[in-house]
């Protein structure tokens, strides 16, 4: 089973041997000591060859309660000797970088232990005693909880009350502490043990903990004898180790697996670290605050649902009697036909396009700032909680250098050594002349993705009007009547399979240019593929909609005068309705097509595959050496763990979610009910994210992070561009902005009645050029008027065809009105901006309040520790006593916590203000 990782028991090292079998494989062979990272390397073998091993000091158990770490001078040839190991040269140059890397890491004081087995797939298991655990805690300043100080008052019965109530609704959460205790925390120090409340040295330190020490000891290893290379990001980059990850702890991950929604964020923090943590935390607050703008969105929805039958332009459009004969949408072989044939279109149309959509537009630029102050809010109580308060980023992660930045520096180096010093050599780095090249690359590389988009969105600009136009020939009647929805569903899902292709390509090649820029840090990297990518995908996903909502229709020209594609076919344009609607379909297939098939499919099938195909393929081979195979060996826990697919980091788990957010808010004017099929997805999302962090993929190593880095700087930005987009939708892709300008300025009624004739020009059909009018047509032949969308003078006009003044006033109208919603929109986020402080005010106070706190347990620990190593005062040492007061020196005289001197009708007390 795929879930079998979460449901075996756990057995804590040190109380229980593991054994074999799965469940075990947490510990070395002795049962104490915890496996905290695991090495893997594939080795060839004979198998003619017999096997002997001598097994390392982490398999042979330990006599003492507390293993004692062996001699750093020790060959870790020792560890492992077997015969008939059959080495290329290839093969017996890697065994020697491990072999010194290794014999570096015990140097470092981690303790190691191989496979007894002989195998092709190997382990090296590194557990990290505490004396370096402390050593390494107190280096990188990591925060680990004092101990506890109780609330009191009425702030504590509170809690304590609202914690009885939560509680059933908090289902599969561990049972909580007691809310009145308040847990602080700071930087751990050796000479500091008294004041942490440290219950066993062997769970102090969590796994989460334990794993990003021991990667920063593999991080600063070095190989300078063998291969000249630092760290294990170097050794994996070149095939030395096969994989490093630590080990999942069964018994987390199924509280992972089976807690609440709402605890995701704090169980992956603890588990996998605050990176991952923060992930979760910002996708809970982004779908609990969908909730709100679907709930309005329905109702949107449902306005026009409830009102369609009283709206005006639909109605007449509807109406047979108003006999609105309309323009052939073709040349020669469509015909004429009644604008009534549309009314199912009009009416569809109205459910988006009504007066409730342009007050939604304004809401959701209102809920964007909201979200972004909101998520802002929350991201300073979870630093305040998780400890981060004060702490910078990951420094090892952001200063850690590339591999390949390290091998291409070495190659110049050596290049110039003949002439330079080592010195000048060591602190040389890389010019622009170096990166000019990737630059070069990139830029080319990146227009030439531009136009396979723009090339991508043509081709199906070209089937569209290719198949409307074969389409429009078919002598069926029900069939002509169904041609302008058939293109539109069938381009829009070739759009969504374009999209799904393109974006894995776009990801790939992303990551390959950045490559070639030789980035110095890997968090330099990852961030200039995150804007490639992001740059490449959002176009990818967005450009087909783009098109359809600004551009389809507004080139197409006029009957007797229409634009045409390679001379024969006309430029597609909106029908009568309007483009809104074709916008709808386009971004909802688009939308749901990504969320289903890319999201949700793609993670949870392909990983399965990949399982599958790997499995079959070990087997495969495995057959073929039956040696290499112990039928009577159950799989241990990093075997389990080694069957996982790598974990590739949470780029595309932000990415998807990012282009969602996209969907949400850069047309919401369009398709109002966006937000309930993100909310919809992203309440799935959570869960299958959850399941897979923990039964399909590996465990990632612990980073330390403060916030979601350069994620926000791309929401803000979409927030910002889709106050933009939204006004263009509603000025120039809905019927928003004609319809007021008819019913203030051209409707004589004031109503909106003659609203269509109004919007219709006519059209002469004598002026049809030669061989464009309809051949057969089931209307007269003698007729002589045709209408067609458009503001344009009528034929019997001395400026006959010629655009209108209606035409300049509703234009003038719409370049008003994306003026003023666009101040307004960003007057309103300024506002909510300015109205909602970043750091909430009861935080600022408990801040304050923890700080007092924390100096009172200070203060006291320190008294009660000087107490205990001090004598006790008695009547014998009065005349210190007496001294120390009238002198008002205290250096004699040990400062006590809750210590009254009495000296007849005179006291004082020598202790802390904080104990008064």
């Amino acid at each position: 089973s795929d879930f079998a990782i979460v449901s075996w028991s756990h057995r804590d090292c040190g109380l229980e041997s593991p054994g074999p079998g799965p469940g075990g494989g947490l510990c070395f062979a002795d049962g104490r000591r915890r496996v905290d990272y695991v090495l893997v390397y594939h080795c060839k073998r004979r198998q003619s060859q017999h096997r002997h091993s001598v097994v390392s000091n982490g398999n042979v158990p330990s006599q003492s309660p507390t293993p004692s770490r062996r001699s750093t001078k020790g060959d870790i040839l020792e560890a492992v000797l077997e015969a008939g190991l059959a080495m290329e040269p290839a093969n017996e140059l890697q065994d020697k970088i491990r072999e010194e890397f290794e014999r570096g890491l015990q140097e470092e004081g981690l303790e190691i232990e191989h496979d007894k087995e002989m195998r092709t797939v190997r382990f090296t298991r590194l557990h990290v005693p505490w004396s370096i655990l402390s050593r390494e805690a107190e280096l990188l300043k990591i925060r680990v909880p004092t101990k506890k100080v109780k609330k009191t008052g009425l702030m504590g019965v509170i809690s304590s009350f609202w914690m009885k109530i939560n509680q059933p609704f908090q289902p599969g959460v561990p049972e909580p502490q007691d809310p009145r205790i308040r847990v602080l925390s700071q930087p751990f120090s050796r000479d500091k043990l008294h004041l942490f409340d440290i219950k066993s040295k062997n769970n102090f330190f969590s796994n989460a903990t334990r794993g990003r020490i021991a990667y920063e000891i593999l991080r600063r290893t070095a190989c300078t004898q063998t291969c000249q290379t630092m760290g294990i990001s170097s050794l994996l980059a070149k095939g030395v180790y096969d994989s490093a990850f630590p080990l999942h702890d069964v018994s987390f991950a199924f509280q992972i697996h089976k807690g609440s929604v709402s605890c995701l964020s704090v169980f992956k923090r603890k588990y996998f670290g605050e990176k991952i943590g923060l992930y979760f935390a910002w996708l809970g607050v982004y779908t609990q605050l969908l909730i709100p703008a679907s709930a309005l969105g329905v109702a949107v929805f449902l306005y026009g649902c409830f009102t369609v039958d009283t709206n005006v332009p639909s109605q007449e459009m509807c109406d047979e009697r108003l006999n609105f004969t309309m323009c052939p949408l073709c040349d020669r072989v469509c015909d004429y036909w009644q604008l009534s044939s549309i009314c199912s279109t009009a009416r569809t149309s109205y459910l988006f396009d009504n007066h409730a959509t342009v007050g939604f537009a304004i809401f959701m630029s209102l809920w964007a700032a909201v979200f972004l102050e909101h998520w802002k809010r929350r991201q300073r109580c979870l630093q305040h909680s998780w400890d981060l308060t004060g702490m910078e980023d990951d420094e090892v992660r952001k200063n850690e250098l590339r591999p390949a930045y390290e091998d291409f520096l070495l190659k110049k180096q050596e290049k110039k050594a003949k002439n330079k010093k080592k010195e000048e050599l060591a602190s040389e780095s890389l010019s622009w002349t170096d990166r000019l090249p990737g630059y070069c690359i990139n830029i080319s590389s990146i227009l030439l993705m531009v136009g396979v988009t723009f090339s991508a969105v043509s081709g199906v600009i070209l089937y569209r009007i290719i198949v409307f136009a074969v389409m429009s020939m078919n002598p069926d009647h029900e069939a002509k009547a169904n041609v302008r929805v058939t293109v539109t569903t069938t381009a829009v899902i070739i759009n969504l399979l374009v999209v799904l292709v393109l974006d894995e390509i776009y990801g790939a090649i992303a990551a390959w240019i950045t490559e070639l820029e030789i980035p110095k840090t890997e968090s330099t990297f990852e961030e200039h593929v995150i804007l490639k990518a992001f740059l490449l995908k959002s176009m990818n996903a967005f450009a087909p909609v783009f098109y359809v909502a600004f551009f389809k229709g507004r080139f197409a020209g006029r009957p007797g005068d229409y634009v045409y594609v390679f001379k024969d076919f006309r430029m597609e344009e909106c029908s009568p309705g309007g483009c809104l609607i074709e916008v709808c379909i386009q971004l909802g297939i688009i939308m749901l097509g990504k969320q289903l098939i890319q999201n949700n499919v793609f993670e949870i099938a392909i990983p399965k595959l990949k399982k599958m195909y790997r499995t079959y393929k070990e087997e495969k081979d495995g057959s073929a050496d039956d040696e290499d195979k112990d039928s009577k060996r159950e799989p241990q826990r990093w075997d389990l763990d080694y069957d996982l697919e790598p974990y590739e980091g949470l780029s595309p788990e932000y990415m998807e979610m990012v282009i969602q957010y996209g969907f949400v808010t850069l047309f919401v004017a369009s398709f109002p009910l966006a937000p309930v099929f993100a909310l919809l997805n992203n309440v799935i999302e959570i869960r299958l994210d959850a399941a897979k962090f923990v039964t399909e993929i590996r465990r990632p190593d612990a980073v330390s992070a403060k916030e979601i880095g350069i994620w926000y700087n791309i929401l803000s930005g979409i927030s910002k561009f889709a106050v933009i987009t939204n006004a263009f939708v509603i000025s120039f892709t809905s019927e928003f902005i004609p319809r007021m300008v008819y019913q203030y300025l051209y409707s004589e009624t004031g109503t909106m009645h003659g609203y269509t004739n109004h919007t219709l020009a006519y059209f002469n059909t004598s002026n049809f050029k030669p061989g464009t009018a309809p051949h057969d047509t089931d209307f007269d032949r003698q007729l002589r008027i045709c209408r067609y969308k458009d503001y344009r003078d009528p034929p019997w006009s001395l400026e006959s065809y010629q655009l209108s003044k209606q035409y300049w006033s509703v234009l003038a109208a719409r370049l008003a009105f994306v003026i003023f919603f666009q101040n307004l929109a960003m007057f309103l986020s300024m506002l909510v901006a300015w109205l909602i402080p970043d750091v909430p005010r009861s935080l600022k106070e408990q801040l304050k309040r923890e700080k007092a706190l924390l100096m009172d347990l200070l203060l006291t620990e320190e008294a009660d520790k000087q107490c205990t190593q001090s004598h006790i005062l008695t009547a014998t040492n009065n005349d210190v006593v007496i001294k120390v007061l009238e002198e008002g020196s205290s250096e004699e005289l040990p400062v006590c916590s809750g210590v009254m001197l009495r000296l007849g009708i005179w006291a004082k007390v020598l202790c802390s203000p904080y104990d008064l």
